[in-house]
C-alpha cells in the first residue's frame, strides 16, 4: 500500500500530468491513495487571504476545498479511479478498485487536531495519511528539481516541503521518497 502525492503544480502541465495517473494506473496490483496538491486553486486561497485578511483557520479550510477540487479534476482525467473522503472510505474504496483519490474531509482532520496553518500542505497531509492507513511508501511528485543528496530539512529550507512535514514523518514506519515530475514515469516504486 502507498500514498502518492501529486503536487498541485503539475496541474500546469497536463502531459505530464496524465503520464503519472497513467503510471500509477500500470501499478494497480497494489493498493494507492492518490493525494492531490491544491494547485491553482490553493493558490488562489493565499491570494484572497492577503487581499480579505481572514484567518489561518478559514485559509486552512479553504485550502483543503482546493485540495477537494483537484480531487474531482483527477478522477474526471483517470475515471477508474474512486473518490473517498475519509481513511474509513479509502478503507472501504480498496475492496472495490485499487487506487483511490482522497478528496479530504475538513472535519476528519479537524479532529484529528491537524493545525491550521500555511505551514501544513498537502505534503503534510498526505503524511498523515500515510500513517493513518499504516502504508509502507509515500511518494510525493513535485515540480521542482530534486537532489539525490537533499534531506527533509534542506527540502523543508528551500520550499519544496512545507514547514511542518518532518514533524509529520518522524517516526514514521513508511518510506518517503521525494520525486522530480519527470523522474516519477521512469521510477518504479
Amino acid at each position: 500500500m502507498k500514498v502518492i502525492k501529486l503536487g498541485g503544480s503539475l496541474m500546469s502541465d497536463m502531459q505530464t500530468l496524465t503520464a503519472c495517473l497513467n503510471t500509477i494506473k500500470h501499478y494497480e496490483q497494489d493498493h494507492i491513495v492518490i493525494v492531490p496538491g491544491g494547485g491553482m486553486f490553493a493558490d488562489q486561497v493565499r491570494k484572497s487571504q492577503q487581499q480579505w485578511g481572514f484567518d489561518d483557520k478559514t485559509a486552512h479550510h479553504m485550502a483543503l476545498l482546493a485540495m477537494q477540487q483537484m480531487a474531482l479534476l483527477l478522477a474526471s482525467i483517470s475515471k477508474s479511479f474512486k473518490v473517498a473522503e475519509t481513511v474509513a472510505s479509502i478503507q472501504q474504496a480498496w475492496l472495490q478498485t485499487s487506487v483511490v483519490i482522497w478528496s479530504p474531509c475538513i472535519k476528519q482532520l479537524d479532529a484529528a487536531g491537524i493545525q491550521a496553518s500555511w505551514e501544513v500542505s498537502s505534503d503534510s497531509l498526505a503524511a498523515w495519511l500515510a500513517g493513518q492507513l499504516k502504508v509502507s511508501a509515500l511518494v510525493l511528485v513535485k515540480s521542482a528539481d530534486i537532489a539525490s543528496a537533499m534531506d527533509i530539512q534542506s527540502m523543508q529550507k528551500q520550499g519544496v516541503l512545507d514547514q511542518a512535514f518532518a514533524d509529520f514523518v518522524d517516526n514514521a514506519s513508511f518510506k518517503v521518497t521525494v520525486i522530480n515530475k519527470y523522474d516519477f514515469n521512469r521510477h518504479l516504486f
